[in-house]
């Protein structure tokens, strides 16, 4: 009973925690986890989303996954669980530090075809046109990208400054 309360206290006010650009994303993600589109997340729904990748996790593991909501995994449950994983993360200020390893001299710029051979080479490699929508709102200079101004521009700050 007390762990009911405390996950209806938890999803009654995580959706005031984000925009709604946010909150539309992690719908998109939500429905694509949810293989039988029932509304809940539940350990079918995670074994057809890993397999779909290629892999074939542990029951055990996938349960320990579900584990950590304090009920049902409905779209609020699963938000309220990304609020949590979240918060003390500032995930603009992690951005920033990925760009500042690569960044040897510290002045907050890199090389735009630097950037470029390390998104199309490295991890999951970005397509032609996803090249493209990264670097149309991209802030170059010289051929050089600002990623200070790249990071604000990607988290949506550089907004709220304006306003």
């Amino acid at each position: 009973e007390a762990q009911q309360q405390k996950a209806r206290a938890a999803t009654s006010n995580v959706l005031t925690k984000f925009n709604q650009k946010v909150i539309q994303e992690m719908k998109e993600a939500f429905t694509m986890i949810d293989v039988n589109r029932d509304g809940f997340i539940d350990l079918n729904d995670l074994k057809e989303m890993f397999s779909s990748l290629g892999r074939t996790p542990d029951d055990k593991d996938l349960k320990a996954m579900l584990a950590e909501a304090p009920g049902p995994l409905n779209f609020t449950m699963f938000l309220s669980l990304f609020s949590e994983k979240l918060s003390g993360t500032d995930p603009e200020d992690t951005i920033r530090q990925a760009f500042k390893m690569f960044d040897n001299e510290g002045k907050g710029k890199l090389p735009e075809e630097y950037i470029k051979d390390l998104l199309e080479n490295m991890g999951d490699n970005f397509t032609k046109d996803e090249m493209r929508q990264t670097f149309k709102e991209a802030p170059l200079e010289g051929g050089k990208l600002d990623y200070e101004k790249f990071v604000a521009i990607i988290k949506g700050s550089e907004q709220d400054d304006a306003a």
